[in-house]
């Protein structure tokens, strides 16, 4: 089942959302289609708060090349444990703050900890898109976005557009 996606501004983006205590079916469920919403959008991450679950779960995918195998990645309670000093910068975006891009600096790589859907301890490095993706999804679960990262002034300018399409949508 494909959940919408919440646009900024939304109280539930900017909370701190709760570690998952116990796996089970409910939550897995929900895991599979944060999945099927994140391919549909399409995007390359997806963030639980962003459908309205104040719980910490991300899915990712940073698979983009035509015709390669997807590697849909599910993580529960994830977890930066280390970040290298070099950092990179990308554009990103994000599926709550439609059509807004802004170049962002973040660790170039990162080493993550997290329980997958089967309720194992997982540990991996990421580098390039991943390691940007997953520090974006990550702050998502922190009620931080990829626009915090930017001056006030651009922010607001942001959230100002955002407000718009939200006004527009209710109308439509």
């Amino acid at each position: 089942m494909i959940r919408p996606i919440l646009i900024h501004p939304d109280p539930r983006l900017k909370k701190l959302c709760a570690p998952v205590a116990d796996l089970d079916d409910e939550l897995r469920r929900l895991a599979d289609e944060m999945l099927e919403t994140m391919y549909d959008a399409p995007g390359i991450g997806l963030a639980a708060p962003q459908v309205g679950v104040l719980s910490r779960l991300i899915v990712l995918d940073c698979v983009k090349e035509e015709g390669a195998e997807p590697r849909p990645l599910i993580m529960f309670n994830p977890e930066v444990t280390a970040a290298s000093e070099e950092t990179s910068v990308y554009e990103e975006g994000c599926l709550s703050i439609p059509e807004q891009y802004a170049e962002i600096t973040r660790p170039a790589e990162v080493e993550v900890t997290w329980i997958d859907r089967d309720g194992r301890e997982r540990r991996a490095g990421f580098d390039g898109l991943w390691a940007t993706c997953v520090q974006h999804e990550i702050d998502h679960l922190n009620g931080r976005l990829f626009i915090d990262y930017l001056t006030p002034m651009r922010r607001q300018m942001i959230t100002r557009k955002m407000q718009k399409l939200k006004r527009e949508q209710a109308r439509a």
